[in-house]
């Protein structure tokens, strides 16, 4: 912009320089007001401009700064979104393993339930084959048949404890699975969470 102002100061000198080597005598003094009004607004004009230009280059120089500013926080919001997203994906394959081990779990306490039921099967035959026992010692106590069914309470005491001990564990499986179905359900509702938009 400078240079602007220079080159129309040059021009307008180069206007007024016939008018100068003419004779004074034959000037006018109209034509030297002329001249200096001339001069006059030239420099305003000038001052003006350069005014403009430093209002102008202060603005650009804002400009650029909030750009600057706006690309550095777009750049934090894009780190924000690829963190957001690799939490959610963790988050997924956290479940899906969760997911996994519950249906581990659900068939492992299915299969304790069969076990179980087998167990009282056998222990409620045991059981009739005590009485059918005890029926027959009634009449005969033998040494034979004493021994017989002491073996078969021991055997059925022994199953008894058993039945109880995977009773046990087939609660203590109930309650694993059901923290395992809360924990699920938290980390459903952290995905959730997380699609939502901000």
């Amino acid at each position: 912009m400078p240079t602007l102002t220079l080159c129309l100061l040059c021009a307008l000198a180069a206007v007024a320089r016939p008018a100068l080597a003419a004779p004074v005598g034959r000037l006018e003094p109209a034509q030297h007001e002329e001249l200096t009004l001339l001069f006059h607004g030239a420099l305003q004009l000038g001052q003006a401009l350069n005014g403009v230009y430093r209002t102008t280059d202060a603005q650009l120089t804002e400009a650029r700064h909030n750009l600057d500013l706006y690309g550095r926080t777009l750049g934090l919001l894009g780190q924000e979104v690829s963190r957001g997203r690799d939490a959610a994906q963790e988050l997924h394959t956290s479940l899906l393993e969760m997911q996994m081990e519950e249906n581990a779990l659900k068939l492992q306490a299915e299969a304790i339930a069969q076990a179980l039921g087998e167990v009282a099967q056998g222990q409620q035959v045991l059981h009739e084959s005590m009485q059918q026992l005890e029926v027959q010692l009634r009449d005969v106590w033998l040494d034979h048949a004493r021994q017989e069914f002491e073996a078969l309470k021991a055997h059925a005491d022994k199953q008894s404890h058993t039945m109880w001990a995977l009773m046990g564990h087939v609660q203590r499986q109930r309650q694993e699975m059901a923290e395992q179905q809360e924990r699920l359900r938290q980390i459903q509702e952290r995905l959730h969470t997380a699609a939502l938009p901000a």
